[in-house]
């Protein structure tokens, strides 16, 4: 390394405390007044005003505060606090105060004090440097109040050098200079008229002090190649300055810092403790300013000082993510197309035990988009199995799970691009037809899901119940979305890969979906797998998947009239964790493929062959269905792209029956209930032919009973669940049809 790169590594920047808010019960009442009598609608900036102390304890952090005084920006601030000026945009409503561009708020107030800087007005009142910025919205009927603090400081790229660590005032000057400096800054403040006096000059000898105001730099200082100046301080901390010693810096490099060669700095901490004053506390060290008097090229705006320091920590942590995925292309997959990973937006459907650790596995493997949707909030019993979250996410009714979720993965990795929406999605059997109000709502969310889906490539199912994977399943089939599914069970669990809709054209070439083979008829026949090597596989898009059932059925209402354990997802905890991990695998797998979403499934036999991916085969898993989907997939999809939300609409204010109805399943119902009734008899059968046998007599007046009292007779015979009076009817009929035959049977033999 050059001698200039180890000189500059060596150097000590200097760090400053932010300061924190503190705004007391009193202002927000203040503010209610103002709003219902004062502003109204006006939303146009308020002037109001701050103070700070510099006299409090250890321990405590720098705070700015605001009470009920605020508004009268003339009126006298409390005793030995110094005074800050702010400005106030109080919006009418909540969207407005989200969608505010606070970046343009941020730079207007830097913009202002950099020319209060270069125009020297600073110098007849330098508390002018100590703005800050507050948004807010006051909700007067809930009286919710929702704000944003921002301390604006003009900032060094380079930083500020650090000459002379600080240390202590009382390891610096003798007892008899400390009362000095004391006694001379009470003569500045009382000829200032305030209390207490935020900048000021420092002169110094072993036998006096002298203080003098900041506008008279130049005649107290003849000699500027070292000079010493005093800032009150707020800050409670023994190596760090507080935050009003920002914008001074550069004041000071702006107008004299081609002529300074070292400036010595005294952080002004007076605290009275006990009746007992003492400013022994306050810390004095040495820095090396730069030049600022050509230009403020070299100068940035920063809400908190952190600015620079975030971005060099997210270039590293992007760096490190990169670096990992790269070395497994150095031996063990040569292979793998990590471009096509990265890029791949991500959609998850659900951020409650499965979203999240979807959402850390996708960024373990590279994924920079990742977007969630989910309506719930974070309760007392997520974060120990959901890992995004942690205890304080709950208090306060609990932050919104979409919300949180991309809040903490920024965190975990600045690099991300994460999103959040909290929204419902439509359910069937769920109606929204109460007012055109739900209606119009209802649609809107149809319409917000239908956007995120084609702006994502893949999209993960993992909400809890089964009705509401309905309606993004056909979605993104339509759309030809690659869906990854993943569900829980107890001690079980189910990832699953739904196969793209072909385009029409290739469609064209192959057989019908009507007449295909066994592998796409409805049949009774229990399908646990999908023949492996058939040329597509096809979305369940019909029933809501969901591996702890085996019910043929569309569900309307899988978490209506249960008792807690059936509604929640009661599972293992370690299998959300394993579950997440194979869903993202499964993605990356498939990406991986030449064909990528209409690969086929591999079978065991592949497994002596060469994988037809890096990574390996490439699975299809499917739960047990008493049913093949196939043909269901093009009933649904081809009203939905048919008729859009007005199909949509019949689905969710219908009952279960409308799709039942829609993809035969009610026909099929009704034959499993005649195989049920048709065993039935000829079990009963079975045993009248033994009964009758030995007491021939008995075949009569089994006959009689049945002409006339045969509602009775069979009203405790077991049947199947549906209608029974059909039921009982249809198994009269039949008894009657097997009895006459049997009877004749009965009287041959003998």
């Amino acid at each position: 390394a050059s001698p200039n790169l180890i000189e500059q590594e060596n150097i000590i920047r200097l760090s400053f405390a932010p300061f924190c808010s503190a705004l007391e019960a009193g202002f927000w009442h203040q503010l209610t007044q103002k709003k219902l009598n004062d502003f109204r609608l006006d939303e146009s900036p308020k002037n109001i005003k701050g103070y700070y102390y510099n006299g409090d304890p250890v321990g405590l952090p720098t705070r700015l505060t605001l009470e009920f005084s605020a508004f009268d920006v003339d009126g006298a601030t409390p005793a030995r606090c110094c005074p800050a000026s702010g400005t106030l945009y109080n919006t009418n409503t909540l969207e407005a105060f989200k969608t505010t561009d606070k970046k343009a708020l941020l730079d207007k107030a830097a913009n202002e004090i950099w020319s209060v800087i270069q125009s020297g007005a600073v110098l007849e009142d330098s508390s002018i440097l100590n703005k800050f910025i507050l948004l807010t919205f006051a909700d007067l009927k809930k009286y919710h109040f929702y704000y944003w603090f921002c301390f604006p400081a003009l900032c060094f790229l380079e930083g500020v050098q650090l000459v002379q660590e600080p240390v202590s005032l009382e390891q610096s000057f003798s007892a008899k200079q400390i009362s000095c400096l004391q006694t001379a800054y009470d003569n500045l403040c009382v000829s200032s008229g305030t209390t207490a006096v935020p900048h000021f000059l420092l002169k110094y000898t072993e036998e006096s002090v002298e203080v003098a105001p900041l506008k008279d730099l130049t005649s107290f200082f003849p000699d500027l190649k070292k000079i010493t100046v005093g800032v009150y301080d707020p800050c409670t901390l023994p190596q760090h300055p507080g935050w009003p010693l920002r914008n001074f810096l550069i004041l000071l490099a702006k107008k004299w810092g081609s002529q300074l060669d070292v400036l010595e700095v005294l952080c002004f901490r007076d605290r009275t403790l006990q009746g007992s004053r003492s400013i022994q506390h306050s810390i004095i060290f040495r820095v090396k300013l730069p030049d600022l008097t050509a230009s403020a090229g070299n100068l940035s705006s920063s809400p908190d000082g952190m600015l620079h320091i975030s971005l060099i920590s997210s270039r590293l942590a992007e760096s490190s993510v990169d670096l990992n995925l790269k070395l497994m292309r150095w031996r063990l997959v040569p292979s793998l197309d990590l471009d096509k990973v990265v890029s791949t937006r991500c959609l998850l459907l659900g951020a409650g035990t499965l979203g999240c650790n979807v959402a850390r596995t996708l960024m373990g493997w590279g994924v920079r988009h990742i977007t969630f949707v989910d309506n719930a909030k974070i309760s007392y019993s997520n974060p120990v199995r959901q890992p995004l979250y942690e205890f304080e996410d709950c208090l306060s009714g609990g932050k919104a799970k979409a919300l949180a979720a991309v809040d903490r993965l920024k965190k975990i990795f600045p690099g991300v691009n994460a999103e959040g929406y909290n929204m419902s999605i439509p359910m069937p059997g769920h109606p929204v037809n109460f007012s055109e109000l739900t209606m119009a709502q209802a649609r809107q969310d149809v319409e917000q899901l239908e956007k995120l889906i084609s702006e994502h490539d893949v999209v993960f199912l993992l909400m809890d119940t089964r009705e509401s994977r309905w309606l993004p399943t056909v979605i993104a089939a339509s759309q030809r979305k690659l869906i990854v599914n993943a569900a829980l069970g107890f001690d079980t669990f189910v990832v699953m890969r739904h196969g793209l809709k072909k385009p029409k054209e290739s469609q064209s070439e192959e057989s019908s979906p009507m007449s295909a083979s066994s592998s796409s008829s409805c049949s009774s026949t229990p399908a646990a797998t999908i023949t492996p090597g058939t040329a597509q596989t096809y979305p369940c898009v019909f029933h809501s998947f969901c591996c702890c059932s085996d019910e043929v059925c569309c569900k309307s209402g899988s978490t209506r009239d249960r008792t807690l354990d059936q509604q929640c997802t009661v599972s293992r905890p370690g299998l959300a964790m394993i579950a997440g991990a194979l869903a993202v695998e499964l993605m990356i797998s498939v990406l991986q493929h030449p064909e990528e979403g209409y690969a086929v499934a591999s079978s065991s036999d592949d497994r002596m062959n060469e994988p037809p991916t890096s990574l390996g085969l490439v699975p299809h898993q499917v739960s047990y269905e008493l049913l093949s989907s196939n043909v269901l997939y093009y009933y649904v999809l081809d009203n939905y792209e048919r008729e859009g939300f007005q199909f949509l609409a019949k689905v969710f204010n219908s009952s279960h029956s409308f799709l039942e109805d829609l993809t035969g399943l009610t026909l099929l119902h009704q034959e499993t209930q005649a195989a049920e009734v048709r065993l039935i008899i000829c079990i009963t059968l079975c045993a009248l032919t033994v009964t009758f046998r030995s007491e021939p007599k008995m075949a009569d007046k089994f006959m009689n009973s049945v002409r006339l009292k045969k509602k009775k007779l069979f009203c405790f015979w077991p049947v199947p669940s549906g209608d029974k009076s059909s039921v009982h009817s249809l198994l009269i009929d039949q008894i009657h049809l097997h009895v006459y035959t049997w009877k004749y049977t009965l009287h041959r033999w003998l």
